[in-house]
Parts: C-alpha cells; sequence; structure tokens
C-alpha cells in the first residue's frame, strides 16, 4: 500500500510514524526543509520537498500509483486542491483535514464535486471527546467501544489505601474487569498477577460499562455526584465554538474567557446564550471575580499547551471538580499524571486515530490512540482464515504487549481468560503497544489478503 502525506506537521509525522510501523510505503511532501529533515531523523520514510497543490510534482512522484493521499497542511483550502488535484491526476483514495466551521455544511458536496473521499475535522473531534468525558458521571477519563457495551478507562490512583502497596491479583472488586496497562514515571508497564501499584500510578482498566460504573461509585468519585450544568472554557477556539453549542444544546450554560477582543465580538455573535469574558485567562483574580469554583467543569483550550495546564490546575485547587486541558506535545503526557488534573486530550492522537481506522479497512470499528501515543486500543470484527480463531488465547503465544481486553460473542459481552477462544465475526477490543503492531498484524491478517489491505484491494477492484 502506497500513501502520500502532504504537510509535515505534528498530524502528518504522527501518521507517517504509525503507518510505516505498518510497512506501509509513505511519502511525505512538504516545503519546509527542516520539518522533512526531522522526519528523516525518526523515520524510514521517503520525504520529498515540495509544494502539494504543483502538479508537476505530483505526476513525477507518480500519484496515480498511490492508494491514498492525505492532505494535512494548515489551510483548509489547499488541504481541498491537494486532494482535488491527486483524484485527477490517479490516486485512489483522500483524505483532507478542514478545520473551518463554515465548512462543515458544504461537506457532502466536497465529498461529492471535490473527490474527497474523507473529511476529518480535528477541532470537531477533539470537542465531542471532550464533551463526552464531561458527561460522564465520574471523573476519570473512558473510550467507548463495542455500541458503548465495553469502556477502557484511566485513572490515577494517587495515594489511595485501597490500591498503593497492593499486587493486582490482591485487589477487590476487579474479579470482572482487566487491567491492561499501567504508566508510571512516564514508563508503560504490562502488568501480570503479582505486578505492585505504587502511590501516583495511572492504571489502565477495561471492562463492560455497567461494571467501570460501580467501579466510579466504589472509588468514591466526587465528580458522581455533581451534575455539570456550568462550565468554563478558556480560549475561544474553534474547539471552544463545537465545544459550547453542543453543551448549550444540552442546557448547560458556558462562559468563555478570551483575550482577543476582536475574537469575543465573534464569540457574541456565533454563540448567543454563552457569556463571553473579555480578559486574560491567567490571572486569577479574573477568574475568581467569575466564580470559577462555582464550576461544575473547567476547560482550557488555548493555543498554549503551559497555560491550558497551569489553568487547569489552578482551577482544581479552586475546588472544580472536573478539570481539562488540551494538549498537543506528546512529552507532556509524562508529566499529566502528576499535575493532578483529570484530562488531557491530545487533537493530533484524536485526528489520527480516525484516519488509521480509515486505512486499516472495513474490519476496524475504532482505534484510540493511548499512552502518550506509545499504545493503541483498536476495536474489530474477526474475519475468516485469520490465525487466532478457535484456539485459547494462552495457547496464541500472545506477546506481553498484546492484551485481549475483550470480546463480544453472539452478542455477549466476555472479559477473556486464558482458556477463552476467539470464533469468525466475533468483535474484539484489543490492547497493543506500538512496538507490537507488526506482531498484532500477523495474527489478525488472514491468510491470504489481509485485514490491513483491505483499503488496497478494494481500490484495486474500482
Amino acid at each position: 500500500m502506497k500513501v502520500m502525506i502532504v504537510g509535515a506537521g505534528k498530524l502528518g509525522t504522527k501518521l507517517a510514524e504509525s503507518m510505516v510501523l505498518e510497512d506501509i510505503d509513505v511519502t511525505v511532501l512538504d516545503n519546509n526543509p527542516k520539518k522533512l529533515d526531522r522526519i528523516n531523523e525518526q523515520l524510514d520514510c521517503l520525504t520529498v520537498e515540495a509544494n502539494g497543490i504543483d502538479i508537476k510534482a505530483l505526476r513525477d512522484l507518480g500519484i496515480g500509483s498511490y492508494n491514498l493521499m492525505i492532505a494535512c497542511t494548515d489551510s483548509d483550502e489547499t488541504n481541498t486542491v491537494i486532494c482535488t488535484l491527486a483524484k485527477k491526476l490517479g490516486c485512489r483514495s483522500t483524505i483532507a483535514r478542514i478545520r473551518n466551521p463554515e465548512y462543515r455544511e458544504q461537506l457532502d458536496f466536497m465529498k461529492q464535486e471535490l473527490g474527497i473521499d474523507v473529511v476529518v475535522n480535528p477541532d470537531l473531534a477533539t470537542s465531542n471527546v471532550i464533551e463526552t468525558y464531561l458527561l460522564k458521571s465520574y471523573s476519570f477519563y473512558s473510550g467507548d467501544f463495542a455500541d458503548g457495551r465495553i469502556q477502557m478507562v484511566d485513572f490515577n490512583i494517587g495515594i489511595a489505601d485501597e490500591f498503593v502497596g497492593k499486587r493486582l491479583k490482591e485487589l477487590e472488586n476487579f474479579r470482572r474487569l482487566l487491567i491492561v496497562a499501567i504508566s508510571r514515571d512516564g514508563q508503560i508497564i504490562i502488568p501480570y498477577g503479582n505486578t505492585e501499584l505504587m502511590a501516583w500510578d495511572t492504571i489502565y482498566v477495561i471492562g463492560q460499562t455497567n461494571d467501570i460504573s460501580k467501579l466510579g461509585n466504589i472509588l468514591k468519585d466526587n465528580a458522581s455526584n455533581r451534575k455539570v450544568e456550568k462550565v468554563m472554557i478558556l480560549g475561544g477556539s474553534n474547539i471552544s465554538i463545537y465545544l459550547a453549542k453542543r453543551l448549550q444544546s444540552l442546557g448547560i450554560s458556558v462562559t468563555i474567557v478570551e483575550q482577543d477582543k476582536e475574537r469575543c465580538n465573534e464569540l457574541s455573535e456565533i454563540l448567543d446564550d454563552a457569556l463571553i469574558i473579555h480578559g486574560d485567562g491567567t490571572d486569577i483574580h479574573l477568574l475568581e471575580e467569575e466564580k470559577i469554583g462555582s464550576m461544575d467543569a473547567f476547560v482550557g483550550i488555548t493555543g498554549f499547551d503551559e497555560e491550558n495546564l497551569l489553568m487547569a490546575l489552578m482551577a482544581k485547587h479552586a475546588g472544580v471538580p472536573k478539570a481539562i486541558a488540551k494538549i498537543s506535545r506528546p512529552n507532556y503526557n509524562k508529566i499529566i499524571d502528576k499535575l493532578g488534573i483529570d484530562a488531557a486530550f491530545n487533537p493530533v492522537f484524536i485526528t489520527a486515530s480516525h484516519i488509521l481506522k480509515f486505512i486499516r479497512g472495513g474490519k476496524v470499528v475504532s482505534v484510540s490512540l493511548l499512552l502518550g501515543g506509545d499504545g493503541e486500543v483498536t476495536e474489530l470484527v474477526v474475519g475468516k482464515g485469520v490465525p487466532i480463531l478457535g484456539k485459547p488465547l494462552e495457547d496464541l503465544k500472545l506477546p506481553p504487549g498484546i492484551i485481549i481486553g475483550a470480546i463480544v460473542h453472539d452478542n455477549e459481552v466476555i472479559i477473556p481468560n486464558g482458556k477463552s477462544m476467539i470464533c469468525e465475526n466475533d468483535r474484539i477490543i484489543v490492547f497493543c503497544l506500538t512496538e507490537d503492531l507488526p506482531t498484532l498484524r500477523t495474527f489478525i491478517r488472514p491468510h491470504k489478503g489481509g485485514l490491513f489491505g483491505d483499503l488496497l484491494n478494494r481500490n484495486r477492484n474500482d
């Protein structure tokens, strides 16, 4: 499979990194040589200094032989033109990153008339994830799988006596749950029964949704007793607009603090019922005047990671039950657990997850990047001829970094053990470290063709 990525920013780099691990032939185009040099230092892929709308450059690279073009430059309009040109020149499929809220109503037209197969909107996708988190009855983060019947959650144990110093096999109330990973001081640990938990560990747990809800009650989560009715958002970005509109439609009161006066005027026109505050959101006195302590949630969505993290921490200290920050630097994931904020979301990982789902074909239901991009959870439907069919999990000799977290068989959710077996058409949720992705592919790829080749085969048959 051949993929061309135009735009060597954070998203383009993350996508190239993920696809190289899956033995996909990747070409990255950008007109900034410094960005290409960074990719060359990290990844084994072809980099070309060129403009993505240069027809000659696309032809010289043989764009007609590529299965997929991903346009993820900083310009929506440029991405649209790139995809249109690529399709006209023979590229099989195209994906465009388009952020502007004004284009949202035109997506169907853009797909039909401009040759774009998939449109990804990082801002909308991130706002959807934040909204889902805010509406949960507990404050730790969770991701939904199997149509909401299975959840994977992660939470920091802090210094809780029921966790610290105990081995996993000694934990109470975890009989129907599976702990698939532990994050400790920025390092990932794949645990077993005798693994001992330490203070401030973050644990990743998979289980049925009702069992996860019981876990929240057991942990005596403070947020479980407080419905989200008032939310303060720091920063007036597009994410803020998407999020505020959705929250207001649910009857939730929204306050937005934005430093740019002109942007405040724009927000006032777009969001009729939101309270728009013109001021410095890092001024704790201003936030106190706006009664930050009475808020049910605080969301930092400025363009500065440090500002988002600091003010989320301040909000937490002011007594806000849920404090969230948007971050873009993966290395900050290593300190999130120590800060004490509830959640941090990376738009790059969220967007990359959506694109990887498309690349991997129709059998893959969802992909969620975790642990700062060092691991992922994939939900997929098992097809014919896959090596893992009909064998007890303990006989598969899976590496420690690959864990089958749940199986949905005949509409029944199973949290598996070593004796469990996978049948054709079962839906499975797999936790996998990034380094073990090539091995995972050999286990879930049919003997002929391939799960990860679905897109390629589909395009060949067009």
